[in-house]
């Protein structure tokens, strides 16, 4: 069936079902390439990062960071280690908070990939609909099995092109959503997982300074 009478056995919901997949195929791209790129060079840049600050070269530790600072990462990583002689709570709290910060940017456009999901195959439905009210419409119960009935039959098995384009719209997008929310997921596990390494690694520094510290008074 060409584009041209797809859209004509769909009825009107075909034009936002189009701009949904238009939306959502965007949308993709765009998060496809976002975690391409945290795949790529963060978890590289992180394991630099924790062995630098862990032999005590804090210098280039921050410059490492602030080299890479388009990385969730490592903006946790430098709201931390940014503070002035923090105490290892404060040190804490500055990760987690600035972890919060980051959620968002992860979990971007997933409201409209959800919306996206709910609406395509609701849509769908409502052509469906519409064509079944103008198909029954259209019938003449006086001409039983003549070419007006035949029609009607032609133009229920058309109605349900909507339903068909809405439930491919919002499987093709809940693919590429759940596939961002599961590295979603990933990536907030290993927020935790580094961060608590930083943290350690902060806390036994802090320790260090306090003993030296009180061994000189």
């Amino acid at each position: 069936m060409a584009i041209s009478n797809l859209f004509a056995a769909g009825g009107v919901v075909m034009w936002p079902l189009l701009g949904f997949s238009v939306l959502g195929v965007a949308l993709i791209i765009e998060r496809v390439r976002f975690w391409l790129k945290l795949n790529k060079r963060q978890n590289r840049v992180v394991r630099e990062v924790l062995n630098l600050y862990r032999h005590d070269n804090v210098v280039s530790a921050m410059d490492k960071l602030q080299q890479n600072a388009d990385l969730p990462m490592a903006r946790i990583f430098l709201a931390a280690l940014e503070l002035e002689e923090p105490t290892p709570e404060e040190f804490r709290l500055a990760l987690e908070s600035e972890a919060q910060a980051e959620i968002p940017i992860l979990k971007r456009f997933q409201n409209i990939f959800d919306t996206i999901i709910s609406l395509a195959p609701l849509l769908g439905l409502l052509g469906t609909v519409l064509g079944l009210i103008a198909s029954f419409a259209s019938l003449n119960l006086g001409d039983v099995g003549g070419t007006k009935t035949a029609g009607v039959t032609s133009g229920i098995s058309e109605a349900l092109v909507s339903t068909a384009s809405g439930l491919i719209v919002a499987i093709f997008i809940l693919f590429f959503a759940n596939a961002f929310r599961g590295l979603y997921q990933r990536q907030i596990a290993q927020i935790q997982e580094y961060g608590g390494q930083l943290e350690l690694i902060y806390r036994r520094r802090y320790e260090r300074g306090e003993k030296t510290y009180a061994s000189t008074r």
